[in-house]
């Protein structure tokens, strides 16, 4: 057993943010927690991190309970910026982790070169861009190797070249066997490296296993994207034109045979191809709607 929350419930107040949240992680695995601002993420994350006492119910990580300070050698958890000191180096922070947690120099060298923040890992961090801030805070949550990690919005300020290379990271880390627990807005970059995700509607907990519910999406580059269009339209397939001179055909199954032949046959040319898979927004927007949700709450 990785992780165990069992019936955990949290008030504020008058108002209820968590109400008997129970899950288990029994293998390594990269699980998302997705809901609105103020739907209680970080506040379940803190708990399970200990930083923050329930009102009922347990959490155990590791087969231990959370309380146990001998767990936080094989988990780490990755805040916002907040946590940073403007005054100290990014290598400052790794040290004093590294300190705290006995580890030799060499695995910082080794986390930065990884994370590719060696340029500026001498620099004050008040010089750093939201960007930087975000790279390491990512080298201190995986560091001293974490068994579970857990982030809260790691994409937060990544350009879309970043944002790959995280991704990229993430899937590495799963395949060192390192189980990552995180949350995100960003639905599309959660559908490319877990169909597990966890909704936090209203302080309850809806598991969902999103591959039942995704739709893949092609976006074709073609010579002329008006005839494609209409050639496909008439054949009664999903399709859309979007920017860039590019097609979107959406499939229910991940076959392009029958779409492609038809093209090829009108004349068209098809310059480059790029599977997209869409399937967490959608379940989104049928579990909390589209309207009034996103709503500014730093309280939980």
């Amino acid at each position: 057993m990785i992780l165990k929350v069992d019936q955990v419930n949290k008030t504020f107040g008058k108002d209820s943010v968590l109400k008997n949240v129970s899950f288990e992680i029994t293998k390594p695995t990269i699980i998302a927690l997705v809901g609105p601002n103020g739907s209680g993420k970080s506040t379940l994350l803190s708990i399970i991190t200990n930083l923050l006492r329930p009102d009922k119910g347990t959490v155990q990580i590791l087969g231990k309970s959370n309380k146990d300070v001998s767990i936080f050698k094989e988990i780490s958890f990755m805040q916002d910026n907040t946590v940073l000191y403007d005054y100290l180096t990014g290598y400052d922070h790794l040290q004093f982790i590294a300190d705290v947690q006995s580890l030799p120099k060499s695995q910082i060298v080794e986390t930065a070169e990884r994370i590719g923040i060696t340029d500026y890992l001498n620099k004050k961090v008040g010089n750093y861009s939201l960007g930087m801030k975000q790279h390491l805070l990512l080298a201190m949550a995986i560091v001293n190797k974490p068994k579970l990690l857990i982030l809260d919005e790691p994409l937060n300020g990544l350009d879309p070249t970043s944002a790959i290379k995280v991704r990229n990271l993430l899937l590495e880390l799963l395949r060192e066997e390192t189980t990552i627990l995180l949350s995100s807005h960003n639905l599309s970059e959660i559908d490319r490296i877990t169909s597990e995700i966890l909704f936090l509607k209203k302080g309850t907990l809806i598991k969902e296993d999103i591959s039942k519910f995704e739709i893949t999406c092609y976006q074709l580059t073609v010579n002329n994207v008006k005839s494609a269009y209409q050639t496909l339209c008439l054949a009664n397939y999903e399709v859309q034109i979007i920017p860039e001179n590019k097609l979107s055909l959406y499939l229910k199954e991940s076959s392009l045979n029958q779409p492609l032949t038809l093209l090829l046959q009108n004349n068209t040319e098809i310059y480059e191809i790029e599977k997209v898979v869409f399937g967490s927004e959608e379940r989104y927007q049928t579990i909390f709607g589209t309207k009034g949700d996103f709503h500014e709450d730093v309280s939980v």
